[in-house]
């Protein structure tokens, strides 16, 4: 009987056990280039730190990816602390980095998903033809069937420009979507009777009476170009399933999520259910010609984006429901979802009329702020940070960092050195409590913005030391006015004790 997957993932964090080995192959720098050339063709390389607990997160999903793809495309570890040769010839500064090897030679980073089914897929792709051969019906039908959505072309003639448009776009676009190619007689009859074109078909688990399942390229001319903007405009219909794979190619736009218990292998009926109450709503405001794109997702497995906006990420029954811009503002919709579909009906009509208040995640602001570092929260950024007479140097944190814990005497110092500067304002924020406002960007803790006066639309990241000399260079050179800094007290002299009388 096979092991359910929750409970093979936990025995892979806790190693291989008893008689069998790792299907991960640990190269070092000894045998990693010999090790690959052993390997021709499609290598997965993660260089890791054995202390760095985003690779000890994605290990088992390493593991687990390693042995579905046994004798397909090789996937190998090497451990960087004890390898830095290897890791810094090929650049590595950050842990867990992924990289593509093609036949022994670095091919790029890996920017695929980071579950075990994900790189599973992606390296699929990237591993086998980019357009499949269906050579019978069987086969065809066995394409379609996957879950995700698949691009079938239909070409009696293998050497036309119409069968080499359609693979040079398979070969360019292999990463996002699924491509095969028949010239079967009897698919070409039922699907592109012209013997030349090709089918998007969605996935069938997602079949729904509000759009069809299958959809027809009807231009004249077939290019690589026209084939791509097909997909990107088509591709994932309506109302797609939005997934840790996926998520990218869907998000980034204007973009409203229904976050529910979706689960398509265990309850499609119920996943279903929910959709199609979504899809019905979201189909008259885009056939009023509204722009807005749709997605359902599982709000466990996006539990840390329902945070984002404020709401639960525990299990209830009824989807919750977020609006996120591609300018990174948020909306969420407070009424109760209702099955007839009119709460989501009434959140939709208040979001196009412009009557929704966005939402800030934010914590509160301080009642006493008159510490040489000022506190700012996501609620009085603007008048903090963006206050256009002030020069502003902001560190955003995060409080289990250990890089800030370490910078946060000296950025008290500095603060108290500027203290009486009536121009210059040393900030801090805790980014994982607050949003962080565009154009500032945070991926990494501490990051350190300085906003000068006058040009807050343009602030510049620091890059520099982290002593408090540094700093001071760094607004000597910068700040709007010399910064005045507090002078030091001296020690007063110690009187000579006098000589007892």
């Amino acid at each position: 009987m096979a092991l359910p997957r929750s409970l093979l993932l936990l025995l892979l964090v806790l190693g291989p056990w008893p008689g069998r080995a790792s299907d991960v192959l640990e190269l070092g720098d000894s045998d990693f280039e010999s090790g690959l050339a052993e390997r021709p063709g499609l290598v997965l390389v993660e260089f890791y730190a054995p202390w760095c607990g985003h690779c000890k997160r994605l290990a088992p999903e390493y593991e687990a990816a390693a042995t579905r793809l046994k004798g397909i495309v090789p996937l190998v570890k090497v451990d960087c602390t004890a390898n830095s040769n290897t890791c810094n010839k090929y650049g590595v500064s950050g842990y867990p980095t992924l990289k593509v090897f093609r036949d022994g030679e670095e091919a790029g980073a890996y920017d695929g998903p980071r579950t075990a089914d994900g790189i599973v897929s992606h390296l699929k792709k990237q591993a086998g033809p980019a357009s499949v051969a269906l050579r019978s019906v069987a086969d065809f039908e066995k394409f379609i069937s996957d879950k995700d959505a698949s691009v079938v072309g239909f070409f009696k003639d293998a050497f036309g420009d119409a069968y080499s448009e359609f693979m040079k776009a398979a070969s360019n676009l292999r990463e996002s979507y699924r491509f095969a190619h028949t010239s079967e007689e009897e698919l070409i009859q039922k699907y592109e009777a012209d013997g030349e074109g090709f089918v998007l078909f969605r996935p069938q688990r997602l079949a729904n009476k509000f759009e069809d399942s299958t959809l027809r390229y009807t231009e004249d001319k077939i290019t690589s170009g026209k084939i791509k903007k097909f997909l990107q405009e088509n591709i994932f219909g309506i109302c797609p399933h939005m997934t840790e794979d996926n998520k990218d190619l869907i998000q980034g736009k204007d973009l409203l999520v229904a976050y529910y218990d979706v689960d398509y292998e265990k309850n499609a009926k119920g996943s279903n259910y929910w959709r199609n109450r979504v899809m019905m709503v979201a189909q008259k405001f885009l056939d009023a010609g509204h722009k807005l794109y749709f997605a359902v997702a599982s709000r466990k497995t996006f539990g840390h984006e329902l945070s984002e906006f404020g709401l639960d990420s525990s299990t209830g029954e009824v989807p919750v429901v977020a609006i996120r811009t591609a300018k990174g503002e948020k909306y969420v919709m407070q009424e109760e979802f209702s099955r007839d579909g009119k709460a989501l009906e009434r959140f939709l009509q208040d979001y196009f009329d412009g009557n929704l208040k966005k939402y800030l995640k934010s914590e509160p602001i301080p009642e006493n702020n008159d510490g040489p570092v000022k506190v700012v929260v996501a609620e009085n950024f603007d008048e903090l940070v963006n206050a256009e007479d002030k020069d502003v140097l902001i560190e955003f944190y995060a409080p289990w960092c250990g890089h800030c814990k370490n910078l946060e005497p000296k950025y008290k110092e500095l603060g108290e050195k500027l203290s009486k500067d009536p121009n210059v304002v040393i900030a801090k924020m805790d980014a994982t409590a607050n949003d962080v406002p565009s154009p500032y960007e945070v991926r990494g803790f501490p990051t350190i913005y300085f906003a000068p006066a006058g040009n807050k639309q343009n602030p510049k990241k620091y890059e520099g030391g982290r002593e408090v000399s540094d700093f001071i260079s760094y607004l000597k050179r910068e700040a709007t006015s010399p910064p005045v800094l507090q002078e030091e007290e001296k020690p007063k002299k110690r009187k000579k004790a006098q000589e007892d009388l």
